[in-house]
């Protein structure tokens, strides 16, 4: 079993993605820090890194719209980051690694598999997307736990973040959606080779 690692991530559903990434590969995960939301993640990039002159450290970063592609996001973070970090930038956000299981995202929501996007890396608003799809849903609890409330003000519903993470821990095949997903498979790539620690 390869040494357990440090993780660090936005928010709660990219916590439970590290933990499905490290079951699927046969990684021990360590302490993942949820460092709730982006600005606060990149305040902390820097001690991350320094951490990582001595242990094993995956970061998760969305690109949203902060960048045009990821290498320019990577470069403005961190340009230089020592041996053992593995700062990893997400196309376009965490949705788009769970849309790339669309046989199992398509049956968690309740929508035909034809409704879910084939390249969801093209995406510019993967979030909206999901929404978009649990409003069609046919399973009523998805439509009233993932989508806002109207009137709310909100951009999601209440348990949206819970049922995401509920997909990622118990449904999702990164395999899978690593064939269409090419930052997933970079990412899986650089994992894969943690599992050579003895």
């Amino acid at each position: 079993m390869p040494l357990p690692i440090t993780a660090a991530t936005e928010g709660y559903p990219d916590e439970v993605v590290v933990h499905s990434l490290c079951r699927f590969l046969g990684i021990e995960a360590g302490t993942i820090y949820n460092c709730g939301g982006k600005s606060n993640l990149d305040k902390k990039i820097h001690g991350y890194n320094q951490a990582a002159k001595s242990w094993y450290w995956l970061v998760l970063r969305d690109l949203d719209h902060d960048a045009d592609c990821a290498p320019t996001l990577l470069n403005h973070l961190l340009p230089i980051p020592e041996k053992m970090m593995l700062l990893r930038i997400v196309v376009r956000e965490i949705e788009s690694w769970l849309l790339g299981d669309r046989e199992r995202f398509s049956q968690f929501i309740g929508v035909s598999e034809n409704s879910v996007p084939s390249e969801p890396e093209m995406l510019a608003d993967p979030k909206g997307k999901v929404i978009q799809l649990a409003k069609r849903s046919r399973k009523r609890n998805i439509r009233e736990s993932m989508t806002p409330r109207e009137g709310s003000g909100a951009k999601v519903g209440p348990a949206y973040a819970s049922c995401l993470a509920e997909f990622a821990d118990n449904h999702w095949r990164p395999e899978v959606a690593a064939l269409s997903c090419d930052s997933l498979k970079r990412c899986l790539d650089r994992m894969r080779e943690w599992t050579e620690i003895a």
